[in-house]
């Protein structure tokens, strides 16, 4: 099979995706297609690399906006190479390695009181008399301050690494 001439089919065969994933990405601008003499879609054999790319970051659960956003910093919007993939996945790691932090937090306070307000707990630890976290925002705020801080905390020494 030529080069740039792989058909939905076989690309969508080839990278384990439905047909309809590949018309999807194509549709947010992540993967792109040129049509041949009878308008069938073809892809270069490079949108196989895009589609992995896409793939494991979703997996990690960057967002279908933040791989965009990934894909559009690279020069002329080329295919990521192995250097390319080293920076994202060591940027994404940091968000997962957050999303982690919180998973573990709210695994760990699952059976403790996170703060909502809806004072219905009888045996809750924080009793929260006259709803005095509502000034700390609305849900789960209790759960939510330890994620605030961090981020703040990263956010602070992002400066200091550039």
């Amino acid at each position: 099979m030529s080069d740039s001439n792989w058909t939905v089919g076989k690309v969508a065969k080839r990278c384990g995706v439905n047909v309809s994933t590949l018309h999807f990405y194509e549709t947010k601008g992540l993967i792109r297609s040129w049509r041949n003499a009878g308008n069938q879609r073809r892809y270069k054999a490079d949108v196989l690399r895009r589609v992995s790319v896409i793939k494991a970051a979703q997996k990690m659960g960057i967002s279908l906006t933040a791989i965009k956003q990934a894909f559009a910093a690279l020069p002329d919007q080329r295919t990521p190479t192995v250097k390319d993939w080293e920076k994202l996945s060591r940027r994404w790691q940091g968000e997962l390695n957050a999303r982690i932090a919180y998973l573990e937090r709210l695994r760990d306070s699952l059976t403790g009181c996170i703060g909502c307000g809806c004072l219905s707990m009888k045996n809750c630890p924080i009793y929260n008399e006259d709803d005095k976290l509502n000034a700390e925002g609305n849900g789960p705020v209790i759960l939510e301050r330890v994620a605030k801080r961090l981020n703040q905390f990263r956010n602070s020494n992002a400066g200091h690494q550039q």
